[in-house]
């Protein structure tokens, strides 16, 4: 089974930083591709960025958020940059094993203007 946890929200002022970090356990945790994804309320689920291979953005992000990965801490990390209003969602941790998706429980992520 695994398992995901994230750490790392708050509340911030726009143009302001944070650095959201999901745990993982449960399998080898190097192999596979790792995921961050957000909600807004009365929106969708939508991709931010996954890190395997290579890196990847949604466009929104691109150039403000970074991710990485210490696989020896078996945890992800998403650094964000000149955060906006826009950024404010749940943000969840994400990863695929054997064909089944497993999200953390949600971390909140609060810009003010």
């Amino acid at each position: 089974q695994v398992q995901l946890v994230e750490s790392g929200g708050g509340l911030v002022q726009a143009g302001g930083s944070l650095r959201l970090s999901c745990a993982a356990s449960g399998r080898t945790f190097s192999s596979y591709a790792m995921g961050w994804f957000r909600q807004a309320p009365g929106k969708e689920r939508e991709f931010v960025a996954a890190i395997g291979d290579s890196t990847w953005y949604a466009d929104s992000v691109k150039g403000r958020f970074t991710i990485s990965r210490d696989n020896a801490k078996n945890t992800v990390y998403l650094q964000m940059n000149s955060l906006k209003p826009e950024d404010t969602a749940t943000y969840y941790c994400n990863t695929i094993s054997k064909g089944v998706p497993y999200w953390g429980q949600g971390i909140q992520v609060t810009v003010s203007s």
